[in-house]
């Protein structure tokens, strides 16, 4: 069984910091980082039953409570059983936890993927968003999560023509004649 919680302490009210949750994939989302990752869609409205996904992560609303829970159940990739999901919890008067968990097990080709491909880019992608969770509350610069090496490398291999196009940059490509 694998369980990945990342959590963000944020200064802000409870109702606050919940209604990042609320606009998740909508027009005014200030906490998915679609601008780095591919965005978060639903078939409709968040409610019970939406189905969705970003890239080739699928999956639908298991629960949601407004303004404190989401809970989302994983229908690909194949071998990806299990929900992964945020929430918000008031631990002081104006102090809030932000908490994203996953919690599934793996079969097949997953079993692979997930340890050398998929963990690493969940990891940051929840690291940015809680990130931008944090910076909405902010009144002073935050520090900004840091994808490591091995992020960037799979970020290149996953997106062949951007990666075409930083290798020429960084001049790792042989110009064709």
């Amino acid at each position: 069984m694998i369980k990945n919680t990342h959590e963000r302490i944020i200064h802000a009210q409870v109702s606050e910091v919940g209604s990042l949750i609320d606009g998740l994939a909508s027009r005014d989302d200030a906490l998915w980082p679609a601008t780095n990752w591919p965005p978060m869609r639903f078939d409709r409205p968040l409610r019970v039953g939406a189905v969705g996904g970003h890239g080739p992560i699928r999956y639908f609303i298991e629960s949601y409570e407004p303004s404190r829970s989401i809970t989302f159940r994983f229908t690909a990739p194949k071998g990806f059983i299990g929900t992964h999901g945020l929430a918000v919890e008031e631990i002081a008067p104006n102090v809030v936890r932000l908490r994203h968990v996953l919690t599934m097990r793996v079969k097949g080709l997953a079993r692979l993927s997930w340890p050398l491909a998929f963990r690493w880019l969940h990891d940051a992608l929840v690291e940015d968003a809680l990130d931008r969770a944090e910076a909405h509350f902010a009144s002073k610069p935050l520090n900004k999560n840091r994808w490591s090496l091995w992020v960037r490398l799979l970020r290149r291999l996953m997106s062949p023509r951007k990666a075409v196009v930083a290798a020429r940059k960084d001049g790792m490509a042989t110009a064709r004649k």
